[in-house]
């Protein structure tokens, strides 16, 4: 967890930090198994490291509303926070800070509006995973994986943490320059 004390932008370094023993651990376990199946040991390590990126995107978004919410009276901040880009001519950072918003609500809630959002998206800045299947058995959707609805948003690709990450930093900046 995050120290309350420390700003959105130290806030961001510490979190690129985690997020890149992550992606390097990611990295070595695909390079070792060479394009095989993962598995075993590999298999647990890989999730867990996955984990840890899904965490930590969740952790960032949730600071950095945390530290920005008094910038706005009441009310849903990220909503409030792109209608203020757009208002300011910033659309492509108010794009960009929706689709990450959008994106660590799939982290954290699963499948739902968010999850629809994202797929209907013509320019979609993240990699989302197919939705198991709602006709699934229990069993058949827990063997997939269905039970962790954080694997909708593929935290593994190369361009997720840095993109959701410099969005913050803009959007922050943005908002102490008001």
């Amino acid at each position: 967890m995050m120290a309350s004390s420390k700003n959105v932008v130290e806030l961001v370094a510490v979190s690129r930090a985690n997020a890149q023993a992550a992606q390097d651990t990611i990295g070595e376990i695909l390079r070792t198994a060479g394009g095989a199946d993962v598995t075993g040991d590999q298999a647990e390590a890989l999730r867990a490291a996955t984990v840890t990126l899904e965490l930590e995107a969740i952790d960032i978004y949730t600071a950095f509303e945390a530290r920005m919410q008094h910038h706005f009276k009441r009310g849903p901040f990220s909503r409030k926070l792109q209608a203020l880009l757009i208002e300011s001519g910033k659309a492509d950072l108010a794009d960009r800070i929706y689709q990450y918003y959008l994106a660590v609500n799939v982290l954290k809630h699963g499948k739902g509006d968010s999850y629809r959002a994202l797929v209907k998206d013509p320019s979609p800045l993240v990699v989302l995973r197919p939705a198991p299947d709602a006709a699934l058995s229990e069993v058949e959707a827990e063997a997939e994986g269905a039970d962790r609805a954080a694997g909708l948003v593929d935290v593994t690709d190369p361009g997720f943490f840095a993109g959701l990450t410099d969005a913050i930093l803009q959007a922050a900046a943005f908002l102490k320059k008001r």
